[in-house]
């Protein structure tokens, strides 16, 4: 509901009946008109076939009524995706402006938007965590080892910045597709018997160990120093 095709779309015909009238042509314009390039064609085909369907039509008045409600709702929605897009515009811009910005954005996996979360998160403070160890411990990626007599179980850490621990498993899943490396070291946890979330957290736990490092020395990410053995294995591969 947030894309502007869908907004665009449903601001053309609000009800079912308005939008069974909608033709090929008239559905091919309102998805140019909301910024869409490419498959236009085919996305109007696939719509007009839905919208011809005879389904979720009610009484001709109760229908009118429920389509005014819809279009009220629908600018509501448009100003919030309009304030939204400000907002974004806005902390992305304040985000390029910030000295650490360019370290934190060199990371794969990390936009502008996640990678001020990340930066509102832990601050700017060089002195605010003494090791590598309490950023972990405090974005949530580190384990937490609970010793009883002779029971010992390693658990995820329940006490941690929500919101960074949040954006960490952003982050994690986006640089699957971004780096080798960190697509390997998941394949490695994955097949060690980690789940899914577990995989993504201790991926996340090793990003915060580099960017620590990367943070402390003003280094730029390398993916050769940070995932050696992945990068070795693509040069041997290219070889």
């Amino acid at each position: 509901m947030c894309s502007r095709e869908a907004r665009s779309i449903l601001a053309a015909a609000p009800t079912p009946t308005s939008a069974a009238k909608l033709t090929r042509r008239r559905l091919q314009s309102l998805l140019k008109q909301a910024g869409r390039v490419r498959g236009i064609q085919a996305e109007a085909e696939r719509l007009y076939e839905v919208f011809k369907r005879d389904y979720l039509h009610q009484l001709p008045q109760v229908e009118a009524a429920l389509g005014h409600q819809t279009s009220a709702l629908l600018r509501q929605l448009n100003t919030a995706c309009d304030n939204a897009a400000q907002l974004e515009e806005a902390v992305t811009r304040a985000f390029e402006e910030h000295p650490d910005s360019a370290v934190i954005r060199s990371f794969p996996g990390l936009a502008a938007l996640t990678g001020a979360r990340v930066l509102a998160e832990i601050g700017d403070d060089r002195t605010r965590f003494a090791t590598a160890g309490s950023l972990k411990a405090y974005s949530g990626s580190a384990p937490v080892t609970r010793a009883s007599g002779k029971s010992c179980k390693v658990m995820n850490r329940k006490v941690k910045n929500q919101r960074l621990a949040a954006v960490g498993y952003v982050w994690a899943f986006n640089s699957l597709t971004r780096s080798p490396g960190a697509r390997a070291h998941y394949d490695r946890r994955r097949a060690a018997g980690d789940r899914h979330v577990a995989a993504q957290r201790n991926l996340f736990n090793r990003f915060m160990g580099m960017l620590f490092h990367c943070l402390q020395n003003g280094h730029i990410y390398d993916e050769a120093v940070a995932f050696p053995l992945a990068s070795a294995g693509l040069r041997a591969t290219a070889a």
